[in-house]
């Protein structure tokens, strides 16, 4: 997002007071229920909540969230300011600065108050994310299991995937009504930026890094729509229900149920369709 887009004056410093509080609640309840209530059972997946020290630091200054960002998640840091937001290098004495100073756009700060209210309690997304793991397990017991976390981006990339890590933007999920929304996107994107579509797009998105296209640049178009295809039913399989529904997800079905002893993994690894 550009740094020219026009200022939305819809937030508050009281707003962001109310977010601050409600945060800290909900993360005092999600500590007693993990201590003490049926949720308390480890799950395989657990989000990492990068995204409110994010928050911290860039709505009130907070100078221990920084530390906090740059010593635990420093990776996560590196990979949003250099690549994500492209604000130059982390090294750099300025860096910092340059940092708060862009997320001070209006635009940006209602973002990070809108993601952190709807947000404030994934466990939704923590349990799909450990069931559909768990199917992939299976599949690749050898897998090493992804780091998974969320931040606030600029409605760039809505998931990044690197360093055997997987990272959400928040603000790129904001549901198909969000207002600011209508203003860079079309309709049809827009029904994709819900929240029902972090875990499969964050599937999608890792088993292409796991089962990338060979010669890729060489391939015909029907080729690559295939093998997205294969991606999507992939995921379908995973997550237990139709997500994606494409001509490709369906000739993949068909070659599916057409070539019953094969495995899911086969179908990843063919490409004979």
């Amino acid at each position: 997002m550009q740094k020219n887009i026009q200022y939305l004056p819809i937030v508050r410093k009281i707003y962001l007071i109310i977010v601050t509080v409600i945060l800290l609640a909900s993360t005092a309840c999600e500590l007693k229920l993990k201590q003490y209530g049926e949720d308390s059972q480890t799950m395989l997946v657990e989000v990492q909540r990068y995204d409110r020290l994010q928050s911290r630091y860039l709505t009130t200054g907070d100078f221990s969230a920084l530390q906090q960002m740059n010593i635990e998640y420093s990776m996560e840091t590196r990979t949003l300011i250099e690549d994500v937001l492209r604000l130059g290098e982390v090294n750099d004495p300025e860096i910092n600065s340059k940092f708060l100073n862009f997320y001070q756009d209006t635009i940006l700060q209602s973002l990070i108050a809108d993601a952190e209210l709807q947000y404030a309690n994934m466990n939704d997304v923590n349990k799909q994310f450990s069931a559909a793991f768990k199917k992939l397990k299976k599949l690749c017991p050898n897998m090493r299991m992804p780091v998974i976390y969320t931040q606030i981006g600029a409605l760039d990339q809505s998931v990044i995937i690197g360093n055997n890590s997987i990272g959400i933007s928040l603000d790129k999920y904001l549901g198909k009504d969000y207002p600011l929304y209508s203003r860079f996107y079309t309709e049809d994107q827009r029904k994709l930026m819900t929240r029902e579509y972090i875990v499969p797009d964050c599937m999608s998105f890792y088993l292409l890094g796991m089962y990338p296209l060979k010669n890729n640049e060489t391939r015909s178009q029907y080729e690559r729509d295939l093998h997205i295809g294969k991606i999507m039913w992939s995921v379908n399989w995973l997550l237990g229900k139709k997500v994606f529904s494409t001509k490709y997800t369906a000739i993949v079905e068909q070659y599916a149920k057409s070539h019953s002893k094969l495995t899911v993994k086969d179908i990843l690894e063919s490409d004979k369709f």
